[in-house]
């Protein structure tokens, strides 16, 4: 028995762990995670490309020396050279690293989106498995108090030594249930601390079921706003491969100067000029790179459609997922539950006037268990469903 005690407990002698509320986990999850901290640096990562983006390249500067093998004649040379480009690129890659920001933000917003609704997932599980070994400890206590009524009504003659063994038999029983449960919520706790990334325990109870509501707009989830910048960064990006079909123009100004030996003078004759080089698209004309973005843009729409249509048949489902928990947790609390319970009294009264057997009443009572164990699955699957809800339409807390 100590032993038993001893495991049940040990869950709960975790110092170390931090008592979160199923209301406060997702901020949590989004300030301590370390998945979403390191995809945060992604975001700075974009920006620091962006930096880059959209620049002149660097400027050459030129040096010329030529000179006879006496050094007595010669030419001197120096050139500065910066290259320009003929399209709009540098505008285009300034837009496209700009749209690729907004797409690494919308990203790590989804993996928010995503985490947060694994964890409070596993919390609902844990909290749900917790109300269970509830459930079965007030079992427990109720066949305790019955079997203290049977073994002074044995002591008397008045019930069968039978009866007794077969309570203790169930008492064994609900013993090794509730070990099992208790394995499974430690089982539970440990995926929750996974997903959350943190060593965490889960306070409170299972939240009351609430109303099931109306349809709301999915369009600003983030990966299906994602979705959309990468449709629109697809189509810069096809501009940008027909920009490149014009390599930069060449523009620079150069200084010479000479030096000429005419019998015992020297003579320097400097001159300035203009060289101007534009490169022509004879051999390459960047085909390869406008078809593989032409498909690009083709493939982004339809994916973008294609998830338009699987986020739809989410909504949907959730939604018909929680009317249906819904209702049926009603039914149960309203009809099932109390027919349970007045039967359960009836036969233990009857049971303790020799009216009835034991194994009468030890059914209504798995029966009344049955019961409230379909309440709890009831209001588990509501709250489950309801976080597909909110995760489809991109609403979280």
């Amino acid at each position: 028995m100590f032993r038993l005690l001893l495991f049940c407990l040990l869950p709960y002698l975790n110092v170390g762990a931090a008592a979160i509320s199923l209301q406060n986990l997702p901020a949590h999850v989004r300030s301590t995670h370390p998945a979403l901290l390191a995809a945060r640096l992604s975001i700075d990562e974009a920006r620091g490309r962006q930096l880059g983006a959209g620049r002149l390249s660097n400027p050459e500067v030129g040096l010329e020396l030529f000179h006879d093998n006496q050094f007595r004649e010669g030419n001197v040379s120096l050139s500065f050279e910066q290259r320009f480009p003929l399209t709009a690129k540098l505008k285009l890659e300034k837009q496209m690293t700009a749209q690729l920001v907004q797409a690494a933000e919308l990203e790590v917003q989804d993996m928010e989106r995503k985490l947060v609704a694994e964890v409070r997932a596993a919390a609902i599980e844990v909290l749900a498995q917790q109300k269970r070994l509830e459930l079965t400890r007030q079992q427990m206590g109720l066949m305790k108090e019955l079997s203290d009524f049977v073994a002074a009504r044995v002591g008397e003659g008045e019930i069968s030594a039978l009866d007794e063994a077969q309570l203790k038999l169930d008492s064994q029983r609900l013993e090794l249930e509730l070990r099992r449960l208790e394995g499974e919520r430690v089982r539970m706790l440990g995926l929750l601390r996974s997903v959350a990334g943190s060593d965490i325990e889960v306070q409170g109870t299972l939240p009351p079921i609430g109303t099931v509501p109306q349809k709301n707009p999915w369009e600003q989830r983030a990966d299906y706003r994602m979705a959309k910048l990468k449709e629109d960064a697809a189509k810069t990006g096809l501009e940008l491969a027909r920009a490149r079909k014009w390599e930069d123009i060449g523009a620079g100004v150069f200084v010479e100067g000479e030096r000429e030996e005419s019998g015992r003078e020297l003579g320097n004759t400097p001159f300035f000029g203009f060289r101007i080089s534009l490169p022509l698209p004879l051999w390459n004309k960047n085909e390869g790179e406008v078809a593989e973005k032409s498909a690009g843009v083709n493939r982004s729409a339809l994916e973008t459609k294609a998830l338009a249509s699987a986020i739809r048949s989410d909504v949907t489902a959730a939604r018909n997922e929680m009317q249906a928990a819904a209702q049926l947790e009603k039914e149960t609390r309203e009809k099932l539950l109390p027919l349970v319970t007045e039967q359960m009294e009836r036969l233990e009264k009857a049971y303790e006037n020799g009216q009835t057997d034991l194994i009468t009443v030890q059914r209504t009572r798995e029966q009344r268990l049955q019961a409230e164990s379909m309440l709890l699955d009831a209001a588990r699957d509501f709250h489950l469903a309801r976080i597909r809800y909110e995760t489809a339409i991109g609403s979280q807390p």
